[in-house]
């Protein structure tokens, strides 16, 4: 970490400028909330784990610095886009050039859509805290924002939570609880993430129950 607490706020105020200034146009499903989110995770995360700080908070501040929108054709691109724009970043700022690599390399594998795994415990971090805003009560607010965004129906009228179908999370909000979310405990990294996912993911599955006995009523 940098060699004092002051050095360290600085360097977070140069990561927060600087993802303000590229991804001024980030949904609000990954705007400056989520990232702050993320990044209060990572740090529970890596004191758990014992990851080295100096690469973890820069990946989380960084992780969405180049956003594509979600219908995008290319949106498997944003985490490696988001990597090389960090790294140049982070190399023309002067920042520790011994962790650049390893940031990069968290970035680049934090991404669902991805096809980066993370091979280090600073990457597993990074990606778990990431997944994590993705469920829980945040989750939930998160995909219906999209969902919005990109005008879908709200779910299937006749069968609205994938009892008899594959999801479809490109028609239906409500789908991407079966398509994805609901998926993601069994792919944390870390021993505090997975316990943590699983809290959140029951949470959601409540929630469904909830949302399955209205629809029903209606």
């Amino acid at each position: 970490m940098p060699s004092s607490t002051d050095a360290w706020g600085l360097w977070e105020d140069r990561f927060a400028a600087f993802l303000d200034a590229q991804a001024a146009d980030a949904d609000a499903a990954h705007d400056r909330a989520h990232v702050d989110r993320v990044v209060t995770t990572a740090r529970q995360l890596a004191q758990d784990e014992t990851a080295q700080m100096d690469v973890v908070v820069p990946a989380a501040w960084l992780h969405d610095c180049v956003v594509l929108p979600k219908d995008a054709p290319n949106r498997a691109e944003a985490a490696r886009r988001a990597a090389d724009a960090a790294h140049d970043f982070l190399a023309d700022e002067g920042y520790p050039n011994q962790w650049i690599p390893d940031i990069e390399h968290a970035i680049a594998a934090h991404s669902y859509s991805g096809d980066t795994a993370p091979e280090t415990v600073e990457a597993k971090v990074v990606q778990d805290a990431d997944r994590l805003d993705a469920l829980g009560a945040i989750g939930i607010a998160r995909c219906f924002t999209v969902g919005g965004a990109l005008d879908q129906s709200l779910y299937n009228p006749d069968d609205p939570f994938c009892d008899d179908r594959a999801p479809d999370d490109d028609r239906y909000t409500l789908d991407h609880f079966y398509a994805k979310l609901l998926r993601l405990p069994d792919t944390m990294q870390t021993e505090a993430g997975r316990t943590e996912a699983k809290r959140r993911a029951a949470y959601m599955r409540s929630y469904l129950n909830r949302l399955d006995d209205e629809i029903s009523a209606a």
